[in-house]
This record gives C-alpha cells, structure tokens and sequence, in this order.
C-alpha cells in the first residue's frame, strides 16, 4: 500500500499534465461504456465524439479547476470542478485507473475540489452519476453528499439511470 507521501493531488498546469487528464477521461469514457448495457447510450447522449474530444483538447476550458491524482509520481486520476449559473459548482469526471483503485484518490479529489470550492465561497457542490456506478454512489454517500433531483436540464431518456448529489462544501 503506498504511502501519503507517494500520493499526490495537484492542479494539471502543463500540457504534460492536460495529456495525462486526457488520457484518463479517454479511459472514463470507455470504462463507462462497458459497465453495463444502458451505458453505451448515455456515455454517446453525454460524451460525443467529436465534442468529448474538443472538450478535453480545450483543457482547462469553461472548468474552474482541472485535478491530477498522482502515486509513486505517476498520473492516475482526475477530477474537474465547473461553475453552474446559479454560482453552485459541478463536479464532473472524478476517474481513477483500475490499477490505482482502493488507495482512496477518488475521495482526496473530491475533497480538494471541495477546498478549492469553499475557498472562493461556493455555497454547493453538485453532481450526477450514473446509478450503476455502485462505488461512486457509495462515496459520495461516504463523503456527505445527499441525494436531490436534477439541478439543469437532462434528457428524459437519461433521467431513469442517473442519481444527484449535493453538499456545502
């Protein structure tokens, strides 16, 4: 089990950094599709080529902050924060690789995403995920996110598989 000191979460700043978050959304995008049956569909509703790609070439784009998990000095996770019109913050492709998982990165993501976000006085942290994303669901439960409806417009198709989350940072 690596140590706190080969963990590391930090802003992606150079385009070293923007090539590894690209490359873990890449791998998001496809770890989503094979998850289960529906997933396909959702992953072409909500992640398009070619505008998924023009998204993560854009990198840092419309995002407040764009997070890289390193262990033992190697990128192995991501996680992005944006801001929503009515000032709240959108947590969007918090990924770890398979062969990092279990080291806890997702959680120490989120939580700096959350110290970021309070730093600049937003009053919520929002997020959707997929509810077979049994894992995800269970951390953010863990991390005090309370379940809540949508908070923007999703596609009705979308609505049946996706759960909302919420909590002050």
């Amino acid at each position: 089990m690596p140590t706190v000191a080969e963990i590391t979460i930090r802003t992606a700043a150079s385009p070293d950094d923007f090539a590894a978050v690209r490359r873990l959304c890449l791998a998001y995008r496809e770890d989503l599709r094979s998850h289960h049956p529906a997933a396909p569909a959702l992953v072409d509703l909500f992640y398009p080529d070619p505008a998924y790609s023009d998204l993560l070439d854009a990198l840092p784009g419309k995002h407040d902050a764009v997070l890289l998990a390193d262990l033992g000095g190697a990128p192995v996770g991501c996680a992005m924060s944006q801001r929503l019109p009515d000032g709240s913050t959108e947590i969007k492709r918090v990924y770890v690789a398979p062969e990092a998982r279990g080291h806890g990165l997702a959680g120490l993501l989120v939580e700096e995403l959350a110290t970021r976000a309070r730093a600049v006085g937003v009053p919520q942290m929002r997020l959707d995920t997929m509810k077979t994303l049994g894992a995800a669901c269970h951390l953010y439960a863990k991390l005090g996110f309370v379940e809540r409806g949508p908070y923007q417009p999703i596609p009705e198709q979308a609505l049946p598989h996706l759960r909302f989350f919420e909590r002050r940072p």
